[in-house]
């Protein structure tokens, strides 16, 4: 991860503005999760550490805009850029490390940049259908986990099979272990948004049903709920939502199991992603280590 560090440093450098270091340097980097995934699939090419810095940098382009767009205050327990320098400067610093990170990607073969660069029009093909997706309550199962798929595990699908082409390992495994662990991972994401308090997250709890967020639990719990009780969920969507009715919300999910059922797809998915690269313990191991973050 040093390697990987470095790299993103001197690209951050490259760019030539002071302001875009400083403002960079106060974004947490978070877990590093597709770097430490790449350099687990291709630990010995040359060129694993640049690819790792290139997907990072894309990953933090778009949460920047993702920021902008919930008009987000805190970013893993810190302001973020948009609360303290305003959205112009978060959404240009954004488009300055994604123009930056694809114009890295000519070290690599085509097919690599191919893939990786693909991933980012999905992922913001992603982010659109989120924004239109919050502006009522979705119900559909599918439709999320279609917009979920491009909005979160499509990068982490690319990063997979970016570097088995660099080590020359099956691709289409590593592919489907990338997409599954994206997708399981914003899962457990979307139970802990319900399960854990703002400490933990960084930002309220909850907060994705307050911004219109229509998550798994939500819609598992909507369609085991009677007509009534329906209408009370719909009612606090997308509002700031009192005390007891987040109590209410909370006790439903529970009652009808929707957090568990969640768990179970994850679960699922995961277990597909782990028959994929069963002999790679190492890939494995990232996996275990996404579920055991369930509440």
């Amino acid at each position: 991860m040093h390697r990987v560090e470095e790299e993103i440093a001197r690209i951050i450098k490259e760019i030539g503005y002071k302001e875009v270091e400083d403002l960079f340097a106060k974004l947490s980097g978070g877990k590093r999760l597709r770097a430490k995934l790449i350099l687990k699939i291709a630990p010995l090419h040359p060129k694993a550490p640049l690819l790792a810095a290139v997907v990072e940098l894309i990953h933090a382009a778009s949460l920047l805009h993702d920021d902008v767009i919930d008009e987000a205050m805190l970013r893993r327990g810190t302001p973020s850029v948009n609360a303290t320098e305003g959205s112009k400067i978060a959404v240009m610093l954004g488009d300055i490390l994604y123009s930056k990170a694809f114009s890295e990607l000519v070290e690599f073969d085509k097919e690599i940049a191919k893939v990786v660069s693909n991933s980012v029009t999905a992922l913001s093909k992603g982010e659109m259908m989120d924004v239109k997706m919050a502006q009522t309550f979705n119900s559909d199962e599918t439709n999320y986990l279609d917009m979920l798929y491009l909005k979160t595990a499509t990068l982490i699908e690319a990063a997979a099979a970016a570097s088995a082409m660099l080590a020359q390992k099956d691709v289409a495994s590593h592919a489907l272990f990338g997409k599954n662990l994206g997708l399981s991972f914003q899962i457990i994401d979307d139970i802990l948004d319900i399960t854990s308090d703002e400490t933990t997250l960084g930002k309220p709890a909850m907060n994705d049903y307050v911004e219109g967020k229509c998550t798994l639990p939500y819609i598992y719990l909507y369609h085991s709920l009677d007509a009534a009780a329906q209408e009370r969920l719909l009612l606090s969507h997308a509002k700031k939502i009192t005390s007891q009715e987040a109590l209410w919300i909370k006790a439903q999910l529970i009652e009808h199991k929707s957090i568990e059922r969640s768990f179970e797809l994850a679960l699922r998915l995961s277990n597909e992603a782990k028959e994929a690269v069963k002999e790679y313990p190492e890939l494995v191991a990232i996996l275990d280590a996404m579920i055991q973050r369930s509440y």
